[in-house]
């Protein structure tokens, strides 16, 4: 008997065309099934159903039947399936919920009945899962985005569920995490459904591969039959780009000068780091979490000032934060990209990043990859000297990543831009210098 099953379920949100149409599907005991598509093709839904969060949490139409360890999802609540199910989902901003790191892996053991004497433990064991033991003691706030993404992979794993539902769960990740993380959750023994925008590493993991197109499954196959219907069908799933070369010009849009930063009474995250950024170059700024990449971004774009040093820069900076979610503040897309460009300009910035048609929609109901282009039109529409991007392919499909590293080099000769990655692939497609922080001793990046 399968452990989880699906048949012919429809769900859509209000005002939006259906996310699911008629999708069936059976997930077994222990198997690792691996959901691909584009932005917006229903694989968040597909996961929120397995958890009961669709219909019970996030409303709209659901038709079908979604049953769970033998428990309907019509009748029992996520409640009911927690400790049996456990999410990671793609944003880690919205997961957690308390201000310790081992209180809010303790969190959920605490509310399934955990006995108090096994609490501290697995709560151990979780974190030395994910590589973060050294984050126990640490307050929530003070995490890098990759690190916080870690704590709540703990938060799941901590609860031992039998399915494991992973939406983008590396998307933080460092390569080295990532690979890592993989090698971890999907050989516990729990059924894992994974969602995945940089496939590579859950391919060589995956008993099956199930691909979604505007909600419905046009692929359900196992791992060696999908990678050749993904080479013949869909290579951008399975193929890397190749490099781009641009040569920079001369004027320098913004140069950082041995600065140093600490959050707070912490230590320093950054110590005599130096940093050039040049008119018409895109530089993909690359390193392990919590090593101060985000925070040398913040410094050149003028979010943060250094305790020492210099930060120079010529024209308008603009950061796009790791978490689209923080920019959305109209109730239509249009008036969301407006309030930093005219109507021309709106139109034209939403057709550059892929969203036109999607002027009436509300941000709230797009999808995270939708969102993430969304937010990079709120900023590109001003026409900045220096783009700012922290992890901007997060939620972003392959193909769509490669439209996005077009775009970016199509516009690169009108600013300085640059990119904090953790995906290598998409370093590679854009990027005319790539820099590892952790590389270098003492950070010199010009």
């Amino acid at each position: 008997m399968a452990l989880a099953s699906i048949d012919r379920l429809t769900c859509s949100y209000p005002g939006a065309p259906p996310a699911l149409r008629e999708v069936s599907l059976s997930i077994d005991e222990g198997e690792v099934v691996l959901l691909l598509g584009a932005s917006g093709s229903g694989k968040s839904t597909l996961l929120r159903a397995l958890a009961g969060l669709v219909p019970w949490f996030h409303g709209g139409r659901f038709e079908g039947r979604v049953v769970v360890a033998g428990r309907d999802t019509r009748r029992a609540r996520p409640a009911d399936l927690a400790g049996t199910v456990a999410s990671v989902f793609q944003d880690p901003e919205d997961q957690v919920v308390l201000g310790r790191v081992e209180a809010e892996v303790a969190f959920g053991l605490e509310n399934v009945g955990t006995p108090p004497g096994e609490i501290a433990g697995r709560v151990r064991s979780a974190l030395a899962a994910v590589g973060s033991e050294h984050l126990a003691g640490r307050r929530v706030a003070e995490l890098s985005g990759g690190e916080l993404q870690r704590v709540c992979l703990a938060s799941a794993f901590a609860l031992e569920p039998r399915l494991l539902l992973l939406d983008e769960p590396t998307s933080q990740l460092d390569h080295e995490g990532a690979e890592a993380f993989l090698e971890r959750a999907l050989g516990n023994g729990a059924a894992v459904v994974l969602s995945e925008q940089r496939p590579a590493v859950a391919l060589r993991h995956a008993d099956r591969v199930v691909f979604l197109d505007r909600g419905r499954i046009i692929l359900d196959a196992s791992r060696e039959d999908a990678l050749e219907w993904l080479d013949e069908h869909r290579p951008a799933w399975t193929r890397e780009p190749g490099g781009v070369s641009v040569r920079a010009g001369e004027q320098t849009a913004c140069r950082v000068e041995r600065v140093s930063f600490a959050y707070g009474d912490g230590p320093r995250v950054l110590d005599g780091a130096s940093l050039e950024l040049r008119r018409g170059e895109i530089v993909a700024l690359t390193g392990p979490n919590g090593c101060g990449k985000t925070t040398l971004a913040k410094l050149a774009a003028g979010l943060l000032e250094p305790q020492a040093g210099s930060v120079e820069r010529t024209g308008r900076a603009v950061f796009l934060l790791q978490d689209p979610g923080r920019y959305l503040v109209r109730e239509r897309v249009d008036e969301e990209v407006a309030l930093g460009g005219g109507t021309a300009e709106t139109q034209r910035v939403l057709a550059a990043v892929g969203l036109a048609g999607y002027e009436a929609r509300h941000p709230r109901d797009l999808s995270s990859g939708e969102r993430e282009r969304l937010a990079l039109a709120t900023v590109l529409v001003g026409d900045p000297d220096l783009l700012v991007l922290d992890e901007p392919t997060r939620g972003i499909d392959p193909e769509r990543k490669l439209e996005f590293a077009a775009l970016l080099r199509a516009q690169a000769g009108a600013r300085a831009t640059l990119v904090v990655t953790h995906d290598r692939a998409f370093a590679s497609a854009v990027a005319d210098r790539e820099i590892s922080l952790a590389a270098l001793p003492e950070a010199v990046l010009a």
